[in-house]
């Protein structure tokens, strides 16, 4: 037991250390079963094909390609990045990815530009709403604060009025006095009238009888 977990940890230890190199764009190689040409070939390797290092003697590398073969292969034609090919090919595929996202944000610029307008004219909407708003708020608090100011001229008129009315009722009794007043003037003046015509009634004959005495005698 304690064997099998020594080896578990040990391939977990390969693994984690394991390195990648790939296989330079000169030239096609050989995989082989041991170090040196007269060892096996057990298949031929492309450039660019990506090997996991398992280990290194001389000028050899011990290898596995990625569909699990294990063999030897020369250092020399060995290098830790992709080749140039391979390169080229993921920044061409990286570029394009860039475009890709550049029109993406290009259009998501173009929105948001279309949204901020549309904000902008929600806005201005929204200003001129609130103006005729307040200017509507300002209407009823005039015409609320009508009511108060024709009441109070309301009060001031009925105020007004019942000063007139004592007015009147002042004048009318001066009338009514000046008229009794008339009234008897007009009467006594009358009296006076016939008091006079009864006297000189009363006193003309008498005058006349004394004269026609001074002529008789």
């Amino acid at each position: 037991m304690r064997i099998i977990l020594l080896t578990l940890m040990l391939a977990v230890a390969t693994a984690a250390a394991a390195e990648t190199n790939y296989v330079d764009d000169t030239l096609v190689i050989t995989l082989r079963t041991g170090q040196g040409n007269a060892y096996q070939i057990l298949r031929t390797l492309n450039s660019g094909t990506a090997l996991e290092i398992l280990g290194r003697e001389d000028k050899y590398a011990h290898v596995r390609t990625p569909d699990g073969t294990e063999g030897w292969v020369l250092t020399q034609y060995l290098t830790p990045q992709p080749i140039a090919r391979d390169r080229l090919i993921q920044a061409e595929q990286k570029l394009a990815r860039f475009e890709t996202e550049n029109q993406q944000l290009k259009k998501d610029l173009a929105t948001l530009r279309s949204e901020k307008r549309s904000v902008e004219g929600d806005h201005k909407q929204i200003a001129g709403t609130a103006e005729k708003l307040q200017a509507e708020l300002e209407r009823m608090k005039t015409v609320a604060a009508r009511p108060m100011e024709l009441e109070k001229q309301n009060q001031e008129m009925r105020q007004r009025l019942q000063e007139l009315e004592l007015h009147a009722n002042i004048v009318s009794e001066e009338n009514t006095a000046l008229r009794d007043r008339a009234n008897r003037d007009w009467f006594l003046a009358g009296a006076g009238v016939l008091f006079g015509g009864l006297l000189l009634g009363l006193v003309l004959p008498k005058l006349r009888k004394r004269q026609g005495w001074g002529e008789w005698s």
